[in-house]
């Protein structure tokens, strides 16, 4: 039987798949308060594919010591921290995890409802067909050579675990930009994803600089036209100041849900939520005007 214990085992591991170039995520991940390594993580081939926000990949490897040392479920704690960074920036996000027990993926995009998968140890199909259709819809995919690749990683296959099904879920997004750096594979614990995301040029350390220093960051990011760059485009329009308050109406319940869950995965989903309001109202207030 699953225990929480065993997921939070040394097999366990977790990688965030952002669409978007490093230097866009690096800001909005700072606010989920865990240390993380970010890194590139391939470029999207053409114009057809693409959200809007950029047109490469970034992948951050996170600690993990909500589930090492809290005891928290891997799946809950990523499903958390995807949900936030993909309703506080205009990018979707993948989250990819794998425990003793299962491994799985969870797509988080704006503010619609999360979509995942899970496959038991052994390959074992655990989720529901249609979540790969909205997957593939939401990316972007291919409706057809695509979503058959997809759906055939919901078949029962004795020669594929779960681990190898992460890995064919992989394949498909190549054709998406993706394109993990080395050493970064499904099934390997937290530590050697960090080490093997260390000895990546470009990669940089993400870690909570305090709220001065975010602010700070926040204000600095106006661009010359007086509108925030990359985490937040659309800083200055008429929908922002309804989004920072749609931010802030979310994150509220996600962080009372999380404490009173012992969850940190959706506390700092909610926190990272209300932090985004926030700044976003402040930004609104101190902008320069026309």
């Amino acid at each position: 039987m699953s225990t929480d214990a065993s997921r939070g085992g040394a097999a366990t591991g977790a990688l965030l798949l952002c669409r978007a170039e490093p230097d866009s995520v690096a800001f909005a991940a700072q606010l989920l308060r865990e240390p993380m390594l970010l890194a590139g993580a391939g470029a999207i081939a053409g114009t057809g594919v693409g959200s809007g926000a950029g047109d490469t990949w970034s992948v951050l490897v996170p600690e993990g010591r909500p589930w090492r040392d809290g005891g928290e479920p891997v799946d809950r704690v990523l499903t958390g921290w995807a949900t936030a960074l993909a309703v506080g920036a205009p990018w979707p996000v993948l989250a990819l995890w794998w425990d003793a027990d299962r491994a799985g993926y969870t797509l988080a995009s704006g503010f619609r409802r999360p979509v995942g998968y899970v496959w038991l140890a052994n390959g074992t199909p655990a989720g529901e067909d249609e979540a790969m259709r909205t997957f593939a819809a939401r990316l972007g995919l291919d409706p057809v050579l695509d979503v058959q690749a997809l759906d055939a990683l919901t078949e029962p296959d004795p020669a594929l675990d779960a681990t190898a099904r992460l890995r064919a879920l992989l394949a498909v997004l190549t054709r998406a930009g993706v394109a993990l750096p080395a050493g970064l594979d499904p099934g390997e614990p937290a530590d050697r994803l960090r080490q093997a995301a260390e000895e990546q040029r470009d990669t940089r350390a993400v870690e909570w600089p305090g709220w001065r220093e975010a602010v700070r960051a926040e204000l600095d990011a106006v661009d010359s036209d007086g509108r925030l760059s990359r985490w937040r485009p659309w800083a200055g329009t008429p929908q922002s100041r309804a989004l920072a308050l749609a931010q802030l109406a979310a994150g509220l319940p996600l962080a009372v849900l999380g404490a009173r869950r012992h969850s940190v995965g959706w506390a700092a989903a909610g926190a990272l939520l209300l932090a985004h309001g926030a700044l976003g109202l402040a930004y609104e207030v101190v902008r320069p005007r026309d």
